[in-house]
């Protein structure tokens, strides 16, 4: 699959290749509510449950799965703030090459000369260090990405809206909410999942394929 990874380095996110289950996949959403005051809106992520919590006070508004870092390159654990906010962001690190109809997965370094380039898509890039982030990517049921923190594509866009620049995030082993939110219906495992298409990924397509968000 297309690395939809880390902002500015390949650090941050995963390689790996995904492959049944497709529309299952697609059509997975969890209940949103929307914040009443965006101040006081706080995240926190349990990295033992794969789990984001987006609360407002004592109210839940989203309680949703995703995919931490592997083992050998773990999610940061620690207190942070969202740094930035970008909806279509690409890496500009690595990425795909283009020469006509040719393909190739690439770093932006090892570019075949006189290819085109294009970083990896990664769809409501939501930073909370300098090359971590909240983003669209294939979610896995056990930890692989390499930092980010992969979130589902129509549970990302409602993400977003729900952030703001300077929302505190917490990212630790477990979080007091996992008692009562961690248990959910999951979506398909995305490793046997088919990729798509790399066209898909050049072309801007894969920033525009997810739900239209809603809340109640």
């Amino acid at each position: 699959m297309i690395c939809l990874g880390a902002a500015a380095t390949l650090s941050s996110c995963s390689l790996s290749k995904p492959g049944g289950g497709l529309a299952d996949y697609d059509a997975y959403d969890r209940p949103t509510k929307m914040a009443q005051n965006p101040k006081n809106v706080r995240v926190k992520v349990s990295l033992s449950k794969q789990r984001v919590y987006v609360i407002e006070g004592t109210e839940m508004l989203l309680a949703m799965p995703c995919t931490v870092g592997a083992p050998g390159s773990p999610t940061p654990t620690g207190n942070f703030r969202i740094s930035n906010k970008e909806e279509m962001r690409r890496a500009n690190t690595h990425g795909l090459a283009r020469n006509g109809d040719t393909f190739k997965q690439t770093y932006l370094k090892d570019k075949p000369a006189g290819w085109d380039f294009k970083g990896s898509p990664m769809p409501y890039w939501c930073e909370f260090k300098t090359a971590y982030g909240f983003h669209i990517g294939w979610l896995k049921h056990s930890p692989s990405s390499h930092g980010c923190i992969r979130l589902h594509k129509n549970l990302a866009p409602k993400f977003y809206q729900l952030v703001s620049i300077g929302t505190p995030v917490s990212i630790s082993y477990y979080q007091p909410e996992d008692a009562e939110w961690a248990q959910m219906d999951l979506p398909p495992d995305a490793g046997p999942l088919p990729d798509y298409p790399k066209p898909y990924y050049w072309n801007g397509d894969y920033f525009k394929d997810h739900k239209a968000p809603t809340f109640e």
